[in-house]
């Protein structure tokens, strides 16, 4: 025997050959031990990549196993201070900008004011007590047309022959407000005293807009309407120089459709008297239409 193996007679051939460790089995401790890492301090070194935290565990296991994912919805300390948007700038005020918020709106209105509505100021006492002296109104100028007038329509017209000399007017005017009674066709009347007015022979009830203690007319009248034309009465007839004031004109008081400029609807001034104007077309419900004569 060789000197190699004198000093150890008790020792194999091969002895120098360590024996391989006995593996430990991997416990579902060992993976949560994993999964939880604890928070790793600034000065502490990062652990190996595919390193096991876990002795006892081989180093394929742990790189098998799923790694915590950081959540991107969750922000870091300083994430506000690194993906913070930068302050606008505004805008500098454009000439486009005056156009849209200066003259555009002053446009509108004027559009509005001469092609849609009216404004005016009643001169007499001819409407007491839908409308007073001094009260102003709105009207829509979208009638005649293209809306038609109707019966009991408070209407705003161009004095046709002076008639506002005979109301006692407050007011400088060259325009009238009246309602509408009778339209083209009709054959509009009365017998005076108290009776009712009579369109097409069907006598109205006027007691929702007429002054209260004023008759329907005094004087007695009888009128058909030609085409092109109208007749108007103010709800105060004791004092209202209308149609049955004219019927001995050239044109037996009536007013020309042409020369009716709205609609009046409400009342805005003054202040503690505005509110809508109710033209009263369910008191004409049931007369009858007839067609106009030239």
């Amino acid at each position: 025997m060789s000197n190699h193996h004198a000093g150890n007679p008790q020792r194999a051939p091969h002895a120098e050959t360590e024996p391989a460790p006995r593996r430990t089995p991997f416990r579902l401790t060992d993976a949560r031990y994993l999964i939880q890492l604890p928070h790793t301090p600034h000065h502490a070194a990062p652990p190996r990549t595919g390193s096991s935290t876990n002795p006892h565990m081989p180093a394929a296991s742990a790189a098998s196993l799923p790694q915590p994912q950081h959540d991107p919805a969750t922000p870091t300390p300083t994430a506000h201070f690194r993906h913070r948007d930068p302050t606008p700038t505004p805008a500098p005020f454009t000439l486009r900008d005056i156009l849209l918020w200066c003259v555009l709106p002053v446009l509108i209105v004027l559009g509005l004011r001469l092609f849609v509505f009216g404004m005016y100021a009643i001169p007499s006492g001819s409407m007491e007590n839908t409308i007073m002296p001094g009260d102003r109104v709105i009207t829509t100028r979208l009638s005649p047309r293209p809306i038609a007038l109707r019966r009991g329509d408070i209407i705003v017209f161009k004095d046709p022959a002076n008639w506002l000399a005979n109301e006692g007017a407050t007011h400088n005017s060259d325009r009238l407000i009246k309602r509408l009674i009778g339209l083209p066709g009709d054959t509009v009347e009365c017998a005076g005293n108290g009776a009712p007015i009579v369109i097409n022979g069907v006598p109205i009830d006027e007691s929702a807009y007429l002054k209260p203690g004023v008759e329907p007319s005094r004087s007695a009248f009888s009128v058909t309407v030609p085409a092109g034309r109208l007749f108007v009465l103010g709800d105060n007839r004791a004092n209202s120089a209308d149609s049955r004031a004219h019927t001995n004109d050239g044109a037996q008081g009536l007013v020309p459709v042409g020369d009716v400029e709205g609609v009046a609807f409400m009342r805005y001034w003054p202040l503690n008297r505005v509110g809508w104007l109710s033209a009263h077309h369910d008191v004409f419900r049931a007369v009858p239409s007839r067609t106009p004569t030239s």
